[in-house]
């Protein structure tokens, strides 16, 4: 198996976008890429345009050499309305008739009504799939970070051939400790996951639910023998290890950020944004 994780926070943009690649199929998980509008009062610098219209490049050209698609939730940086690499495709989408929230119902209702004749769209919510000898399974919808959540919920997807690869999408870290016990049974050799969004600390995100998603780690990391791709919200914060110490300090040789799976320096553009804008 391959893995190609093309863009993400610590690589500029708001984004998991990420390929998997086995003898039977090339998957395209989240093939989207967005901007924060808004962050400490401030929009989008040029730096970061730039980055998202050289993300949205790759992820064009990649996905004309893909055969399925994943959108494991209808937030725009995970789902683009506007792509039309979708077209001619099978797309597993996450469920728009229940769990889910208004917003995400109307986004997946639109894509529905544009690709519903174009594409082979397949509501994949607690599913198994075969290609070949590749096997992909969707889990059941789990809170876009913890329970109770205004923002809905997503769904995780596991490719495995000779390896399995676990892809988390935003579980926010994760929170809910359901989330954490399906992992852990799923015995992933990589685990793709967003993090929580510890800019967030304070307002919209609380320590205790930062304490939680650190001892949900601690619980994967501990019970699998997986390597941790942890990027997203978590790299929207310039001090992100210093949130979770004991992570970082017991297992933090198992931990990289998309950048760094890549060989590169993370470039949290959208964290240094008023630093950008001041220079």
């Amino acid at each position: 198996m391959n893995v190609k994780l093309v863009s993400s926070d610590s690589m500029g943009v708001r984004s998991m976008a990420t390929v998997v690649e086995t003898g039977d199929a090339r998957i395209f998980i989240d093939a989207s890429a967005a901007l924060g509008p808004s962050r400490y009062g401030l929009p989008p610098h040029p730096k970061e345009v730039e980055a998202l219209e050289k993300t949205w490049k790759e992820i064009e050209s990649i996905s004309s050499t893909c055969d399925f698609f994943v959108i494991t939730h209808y937030h725009y940086d995970h789902y683009s309305p506007n792509a039309e690499f979708y077209a001619g495709k099978r797309v597993f989408a996450k469920r728009i008739d229940r769990n889910i929230n208004k917003s995400q119902r109307e986004r997946g209702e639109v894509f529905a009504e544009k690709f519903g004749n174009k594409s082979d769209i397949v509501y994949c919510d607690d599913t198994e799939h075969e290609e070949g000898k590749t096997k992909i399974k969707f889990s059941p919808p789990f809170p876009h970070g913890p329970r109770g959540t205004k923002l809905g919920y997503v769904i995780m997807v596991s490719v495995e051939s000779d390896e399995k690869i676990l892809f988390a999408s935003d579980v926010q870290g994760p929170v809910d400790e359901n989330a954490s016990d399906y992992i852990i049974k799923q015995n992933p050799d990589v685990v793709i996951m967003d993090g929580p969004p510890s800019y967030f600390l304070g307002w919209k995100f609380s320590m205790d639910n930062l304490k939680k998603a650190e001892n949900n780690l601690l619980d994967i990391m501990k019970n699998t023998e997986c390597e941790l791709i942890l990027d997203h919200h978590l790299l929207r914060d310039l001090k992100y290890r210093e949130r979770m110490p004991i992570l970082y300090e017991m297992y933090g040789e198992r931990i990289k950020t998309f950048a760094e799976f890549n060989g590169r320096k993370n470039n949290m553009l959208e964290a240094k944004r008023k630093e950008l804008w001041k220079s």
